[in-house]
């Protein structure tokens, strides 16, 4: 016997045996929000403390869909992010002119970067909203990572232009005017850059999306070159006029370092690396799930900043559909409520082996093996 229960937005709702169960549950879970079941009945006082550490909730009718809300809250981060570095680096390129510092040349030019890297991710965002279609059945919130690879292509060029125009300082030195403002430009791109580095890692981090966090990493490093430039200015007051050009070429190491960082980041993402404490965590709940036997394959990826998870739970080979579908609600149930960001789970569930039982995989084992 075996029955498959999948949840996602939006449901459909058929029933029979062997058929996929879709149910029309929404879950978008707020620590302020009553806790609705589809079968009427309403939690105690402990579900709905616990719902404050791990909110959830089933009714999306009265209640936000929170794919659409972490986009949502993912573009306001991108934004307000475009706009701070976006007056940052414009000061910065002001100062640039007047001074010809090419340590702060290398800083505007990687903050004017940094800015317009909330293009392409606002881009992934908008598409991440859109539905399924019958050609694009998982939605489109790949287009998140293919953002995170452009954001590591944008750290690259900034870093060869940073280190060619350092190189070339180097060659050739020039005295750096007007100091103290290119020490004013310098704190003014720590601050701006860390600000925007706290909210988009933070916000990142809330919604689930690598790409976000990356470009929250690289602002974060952004405002430790600038500091690098005030560096740099102190030093060509007191007349060394190499100071600059080092500095410049800091500065592109300490871009490197983040372009490293960021494309391991988007990497793992790409190639569906999850979290094993996740794996751990889902394995748990489902072996607390009542009448789940044991858990057989189990699988989680990240789709954009939402994850999706496959298993396989081994249930009483005598139990009829209805009480396999059940277990396999439930076991569904479960992994929503154990795992953050999870909003899709397709459970399958396969009868406990009988002594003498031929294994009921085996006419699949050919296509496997191919």
């Amino acid at each position: 016997m075996s029955d498959r229960h999948e949840h996602s937005h939006p449901h459909e709702h058929t029933h029979g045996p062997g058929q996929e169960h879709r149910h029309d549950r929404g879950h978008d879970h707020g620590p302020d929000q009553e806790h609705r079941h589809d079968h009427g009945h309403r939690h105690g006082l402990r579900h709905r403390l616990a719902h404050l550490l791990a909110p959830h909730s089933h009714e999306t009718a009265d209640k936000v869909d929170s794919a659409l809300e972490s986009s949502a809250r993912g573009m306001r981060a991108l934004w307000v992010s475009l706009a701070v570095l976006g007056v940052t680096a414009l000061a910065q390129a002001v100062v640039v002119a007047v001074s010809g510092s090419v340590a702060l040349l290398g800083d505007t030019v990687h903050n004017t970067a940094d800015a317009l890297t909330a293009v392409p991710l606002g881009i992934a965002f908008v598409l991440g909203r859109r539905a399924a279609t019958r050609r694009f059945t998982y939605g489109y919130g790949r287009a998140e990572d293919l953002a995170g690879l452009v954001i590591v292509l944008t750290i690259a060029a900034s870093a060869a232009f940073a280190g060619w125009t350092a190189l070339d300082r180097l060659l050739d030195p020039r005295p750096v005017q007007h100091v103290p403002a290119v020490a004013v430009a310098a704190l003014v791109g720590f601050a701006g850059n860390e600000w925007v580095a706290r909210y988009r890692i933070r916000v990142g981090r809330s919604i689930g999306s690598a790409a976000l966090v990356a470009d929250g990493l690289h602002a974060r490093t952004d405002g430790f070159t600038s500091l690098a430039v005030l560096l740099g200015a102190s030093g060509s007051a007191l007349g060394w006029h190499l100071a600059d050009p080092i500095v410049g070429l800091a500065i592109t190491a300490a871009i490197t370092l983040v372009l490293r960082d960021a494309a391991r980041e988007v990497f793992r993402r790409v190639m569906d690396a999850v979290d094993p404490a996740l794996v751990d965590r889902a394995e748990r709940a489902l072996a607390q799930v009542p009448g789940v036997r044991g858990v057989g394959e189990l699988r989680l990826r990240w789709i954009g900043h939402r994850l999706r998870a496959e298993v396989a739970v081994v249930v009483d080979g005598g139990a009829t559909v209805r009480e396999a579908h059940r277990i396999a609600v439930d076991a569904e149930h479960a992994l929503l409520h154990a795992i953050p960001r999870l909003t899709a789970a397709l459970v399958h569930a396969d009868p406990e082996p009988a002594p003498g039982e031929s294994d009921p995989h085996l006419p699949l084992a050919h296509h496997i093996a191919a």
